[in-house]
């Protein structure tokens, strides 16, 4: 088991309990949690494996991510009340996830000819669609469409993950470079509230002021 699969399931735990959280404050039942934690660990996986139709889909391929998110729902059920305490912890997983779903995504991508743009949209498919699909099956916005720069950082590391890619240097130390841009850029971003320009006015409307 290599360090990178180790932190794909810390993510995928990661990602599971925020689901869970997010149903249980919106009363579901058991089974809502479940679904709930299961759509937002893996839905953004299995969204990017429908597109580019990889088979087998993600979490049908390794049945550890399902024993992951049911013990994710577990834990959350068991020690809900201590979760929030370790609200700092909880976001390092997050950030760690998404930095590593992004670059795995991103590598499947390229692993079936997409172009290299293709691939990196992929990649920040694979990090924040589960985050999506989670709320809007909740009845929210989703986050990154209104507040946090969170999917720019995840195509920010893609980013640099190509360009590193065209000097051919070693493999793990462009994943590691890449995933550390992912979880600066959304560390910073979140101390800082740092959020993306909103589109109030257009080009018509400022002449007109």
């Amino acid at each position: 088991m290599n360090v990178i699969y180790i932190l794909d399931i810390c993510g995928t735990f990661a990602f599971a309990i925020s689901g869970a959280l997010v149903a249980i404050k919106k009363e579901f039942d058991v089974f809502g949690v479940i679904i709930i934690a299961f759509v937002t660990a893996v839905g953004g996986g299995m969204l990017r494996d429908v597109l580019i139709n990889a088979h087998p889909i993600n979490w049908i391929g390794d049945i550890n991510y399902i024993w992951i998110i049911f013990s994710a729902v577990i834990f959350t059920f068991l020690f809900k009340s201590k979760i929030s305490p370790l609200r700092k912890t909880m976001f390092l997983f997050d950030t760690i996830g998404i930095s590593v779903f992004t670059l795995l995504g991103l590598e499947k991508g390229l692993a079936h000819n997409l172009h290299p743009f293709l691939a990196l949209v992929m990649g920040m498919v694979s990090a924040v669609f589960g985050g999506v699909i989670r709320d809007v099956l909740t009845r929210k916005i989703p986050l990154i469409f209104k507040k946090e720069i969170y999917a720019s950082a995840c195509l920010s590391g893609g980013l640099i993950y190509l360009l590193l890619d065209t000097i051919h240097i070693n493999d793990d130390i462009q994943f590691i470079i890449s995933a550390l841009v992912i979880m600066i850029i959304r560390t910073v971003a979140v101390i800082k509230k740092y959020e993306l320009p909103k589109i109030k006015d257009d080009l018509f409307s400022y002449f007109r002021k």
